[in-house]
């Protein structure tokens, strides 16, 4: 083999090895700061313009590093927004309580002008039900189960945290169960399924994470694995039967570890007021 032929083998296999590794080592790691426009009907008019940083699927633990989450809080808590809601799947690791213990400190560090506001993922039962439980407890940020009002100009609107799908009860009812009629009510739900059971309080709004967007997204056709039953279910704004689902692409990895054209993202959502029930996304 001559030097030229040689030097023209070793470029393409770099080529090669970096196309490989891009979704490995490359976008898995580029965290995007979304803005979304969310359109609720029910949202009463001192909300208009409301801002929320929803945080999904951090999968502390193996290639998901401390110092990485801790970045993703501190650009979290540099935007500002009115609320924080977080969505499940902090963990990465089953059967441990190490992951558990370390993240949660982390994410005791949100903040934002209204609150920040929590339940858990399949991971985080599937780590430990009762170290996940205490910890959400512990961190003040506990929807899981019930709901919590945020006033603005006499009107509020409320959290409202489902248990996991998979490995809980949903509970939707009862988290809503002191609300009043008329009430804008936005459910936490890790599992967007959820959307799909069987429940009567009728939602504005319903915040998912769970299928990190698919993780990989091929042009023209999309993620080719999604963890749910309704693969409609991807990622962004999704009109269903049960009112406006959003998911978001999420932060960490599942199933297999990397992103390819799905970059992980803290997505900010933007709630608006509008007369009637189009949605709209920018």
């Amino acid at each position: 083999m001559n030097r030229r032929k040689f030097l023209k083998l070793a470029c393409y296999g770099g080529v090669a090895a970096l196309l490989a590794s891009y979704p490995v080592f490359i976008e898995r790691n580029l965290v995007q700061i979304n803005t979304y426009r969310i359109p609720v009907p029910s949202l009463p008019k001192s909300f208009h313009g409301f801002r929320v940083v929803h945080l999904t699927d951090l999968h502390l633990g193996f290639l998901v590093s401390e110092a990485f989450i801790k970045g993703v809080v501190k650009k979290s808590n540099n935007l500002k927004p009115d609320a924080i809601v977080c969505t499940g799947d902090y963990v990465h690791a089953r059967d441990s309580t190490k992951e558990i213990d370390t993240v949660w400190p982390i994410l005791s560090k949100l903040n934002a002008k209204y609150g920040v506001y929590s339940t858990l993922g399949n991971h985080d039962h599937w780590a430990d039900t009762e170290k996940s439980l205490e910890w959400l407890r512990r961190s003040g940020q506990n929807v899981r189960h019930t709901c919590k009002p945020i006033y603005k100009d006499k009107e509020r609107i409320l959290f409202g945290g489902a248990g996991d799908l998979w490995e809980d009860d949903l509970n939707i009812d009862q988290c809503f169960s002191t609300s009043d009629e008329g009430d804008c009510r936005i459910l936490l739900s890790h599992n967007p399924d959820s959307v799909d059971t069987v429940f009567k309080t009728p939602l504005s709004l319903v915040l998912s994470g769970h299928t990190h967007g698919g993780q990989v997204s091929i042009p023209f056709y999309g993620p080719p694995v999604l963890p749910v039953k309704n693969k409609r279910y991807s990622s962004g704004l999704i009109k269903t039967e049960k009112g406006p689902l959003f998911i978001s692409k999420g932060i960490g990895w599942a199933i297999y570890p990397v992103r390819f054209n799905c970059y992980p993202e803290i997505a900010v959502l933007e709630l608006t007021k509008i007369k009637d029930t189009a949605i709209e996304l920018v």
